[in-house]
C-alpha cells in the first residue's frame, strides 16, 4: 500500500474487478463494478450490520467476491484533510516536502501518521499551487489491515470517506472547465460521523467531519417517545403521519447544531475570496430522514437534494433494483471506493 489518498480519477482503466468497502459504525457497505474504459457496471452491492461479530459479517460479505481488489476508507478523529498552498513544484518534490510542510497544518505528529499529498491546482498566482494534504493515524490504518488481512483478503487502497465522495460524484457529474459556476457542498450523513465537503469546479476545496450525525437524530426520537434505539430509528426512516410533526420538533435542536456546523464552514470558506456555496447534496444512512431536506432548506436557506452515485453506472439485470433504490445514498462512499484504481 504506497498512498492513504486517493487519487481523483482522470479516466477508467483496463476491464478490471474492483470491490469497494465501507466499514463504517453501523453498517458495512460494499458495492463491486467492473470497470472499463468505455463503461462501468454494478456487478453486486451487499449491507450488513457491524454491531455484532464485526469480522464474521465481514467474511461473509467478502466470500463471493474472493480475487477482487478491495479497496477501503476511513473517517472521523483518527483522520484529517487539508488544503494548502505550496510554492509550485512536481510530485517529486512534493513528497520530499510534505513531511516537513505538512506538520504546520495537521493536528498529529507525522510520525504517528500515513501522509500523502496531491495536486489539484498547479496554476495560481505568485507560482503557487494547490496541495491536498490527508493524514490518518497509523494506528487506525494497521487496525483495518488486520481485520480485512486476517480474512485472507488484500487491500488494495485505504482512502478518506470524503475523497471517496467527490471521487463518485465527479464520476456521475461533469464540469466544463471556464464556464461560471458556483462552489456545490456535500453532507455525508452516517450513524456517529457527518462527513462535509466543498466543491469548486469538481475540485475539493473544504473537507471537515463533525459527530453531529444520524445517532444524535435517533436518540432524539428514543427520548421523545420513549422508545429503544432500534425503534427509534425505525420511525425516524418510516414515521407515522400522525407522529412526523412531533419527530421534526424533537430533533429541531440536533438540526440546528448540524446547520451551525455547516454555516460556520461555508462562512470560512468564503471568506478566503471564494465563489458561494449554491447548492447542498446529501447521502448517508442517517440522512433517510424524512423531512430532513428541507428542514436543512429552512435553516440555511439554502438548496438541498438528495444525489444517485449510480448515475452513470450500468445496472446489471440480475440487480435487485428495488432494494438498490432503497439504499443508494448508504453506498455512495463504497461506489467511490470502487471506482478506484492504482
Amino acid at each position: 500500500m504506497k498512498n492513504i489518498l486517493s487519487k481523483i480519477k482522470d479516466g477508467l482503466s483496463k476491464e478490471k474487478l474492483s470491490l469497494g468497502v465501507d466499514i463504517g459504525t453501523s453498517q458495512i457497505k460494499a458495492v463491486k463494478l467492473k470497470i472499463n474504459k468505455d463503461q462501468v457496471d454494478l456487478c453486486a452491492f451487499d449491507v450488513g450490520p457491524t454491531k455484532f461479530g464485526l469480522g464474521e459479517i465481514l467474511k461473509n460479505m467478502l466470500e463471493p467476491h474472493s480475487g477482487s481488489e478491495i479497496n477501503i476508507s476511513v473517517s472521523g478523529q483518527q483522520s484529517v484533510i487539508r488544503y494548502v498552498n505550496f510554492p509550485r513544484m512536481n510530485n517529486f518534490e512534493l513528497k520530499q516536502a510534505l513531511k516537513f510542510e505538512a506538520q504546520k497544518h495537521i493536528p498529529f505528529s507525522v510520525a504517528e501518521v500515513n501522509l500523502d499529498g496531491y495536486i489539484l491546482k498547479d496554476d495560481l498566482p505568485d507560482n503557487k499551487m494547490l496541495v491536498l494534504i490527508a493524514a490518518v493515524k497509523k494506528e487506525l490504518v494497521k487496525e483495518r489491515l488486520k481485520l480485512i488481512e486476517g480474512l485472507g483478503y488484500r487491500v488494495n487502497i485505504i482512502d478518506i470517506d470524503s475523497i471517496a465522495l467527490v471521487n463518485a460524484f465527479n464520476f456521475n457529474n461533469s464540469f466544463e472547465a471556464g464556464a461560471d459556476h458556483n462552489a456545490l457542498a456535500f453532507l455525508n450523513v452516517g450513524s456517529s460521523v457527518t462527513n462535509l465537503d466543498i466543491l469548486d469546479a469538481g475540485i475539493p476545496r473544504l473537507s471537515r467531519d463533525t459527530h453531529i450525525a444520524g445517532n444524535a437524530f435517533t436518540q432524539k426520537v428514543a427520548d421523545i417517545f420513549g422508545f429503544d434505539f432500534n425503534n427509534a430509528e425505525k420511525l425516524k426512516v418510516n414515521p407515522e403521519p400522525d407522529k412526523l410533526n412531533k419527530i421534526k420538533e424533537g430533533v429541531e435542536s440536533v438540526l440546528v447544531n448540524l446547520a451551525g456546523e455547516v454555516r460556520t464552514s461555508f462562512d470560512y470558506y468564503e471568506s478566503q475570496g471564494a465563489s458561494s456555496v449554491a447548492k447542498i447534496f446529501l447521502s448517508g444512512g442517517g440522512a433517510k430522514f424524512s423531512g430532513l431536506k428541507e428542514m436543512l432548506e429552512h435553516f440555511l436557506n439554502i438548496n438541498v437534494e438528495y444525489w444517485d452515485p449510480f448515475k452513470k453506472i450500468k445496472i446489471s439485470t440480475d440487480i435487485d433494483q428495488e432494494k438498490l433504490r432503497g439504499l443508494k445514498g448508504e453506498l455512495a462512499v463504497a461506489v467511490g471506493l470502487a471506482l478506484r484504481s492504482n
